[in-house]
């Protein structure tokens, strides 16, 4: 059976983007996105709610392309054309190829979609996407990047918490960007 794994940066005081959606205190660079791209290339489905993947979509299916697209553009745009997308939205209506849109009866479709295969399904940033389908008890882990930076206020990754999560510690890398890895995942 699949699992949901919630990828996200996130800043030492628990926010994964400031009070108007900004993110440019996030630190990424060639370690960070060499370590990132083997992961994601041992799975074949990313999850998203509907504004990143607009952002996705207006970026990565020809990010290839540019005459300066770095490594990471390249690995990405190929793995990102051929994943198949799964899309939280009520308002998109036109489905793409390789996309599938959920806009109703989103635990039963979910679970499915789990149920049908057996690598994980990661789940790109998408804090609305990532607090409803955490409140349905749908995430079955969090591979985290925190960065070294205090934002203060923002959106955090938790909010309305219905009852505790208990989370195992699997793995934790620092970066020398200072940025550290923790992946973890839930226990029932």
């Amino acid at each position: 059976m699949s699992k949901i794994i919630s990828f996200m940066h996130i800043s030492l005081d628990g926010f994964v983007a400031g009070p108007n959606g900004e993110m440019n205190w996030i630190k990424v660079d060639e370690e960070i996105f060499d370590h990132v791209g083997k992961r994601i290339s041992e799975t074949d489905t990313a999850l998203y709610g509907r504004v990143t993947y607009q952002m996705m979509e207006s970026y990565w299916p020809t990010a290839a392309d540019s005459p300066t697209a770095s490594k990471h553009d390249i690995e990405h745009s190929a793995w990102y054309k051929q994943a198949h997308k799964i899309v939280l939205s009520k308002t998109i209506k036109d489905t793409p190829a390789n996309t599938t849109i959920i806009s109703d009866n989103i635990a039963e479709r979910i679970n499915e979609i789990k149920q049908q295969g057996d690598k994980e399904i990661l789940l790109f940033g998408s804090p609305s996407a990532t607090h409803a389908l955490i409140q349905m008890n749908l995430v079955d882990g969090y591979w985290l990047f925190v960065n070294p930076i205090i934002l203060g206020q923002g959106i955090p990754l938790f909010t309305n918490i219905k009852g505790k999560i208990k989370l195992r510690l699997l793995t934790t890398r620092q970066f020398t960007s200072g940025v550290t890895e923790l992946n973890y995942t839930t226990e029932s």
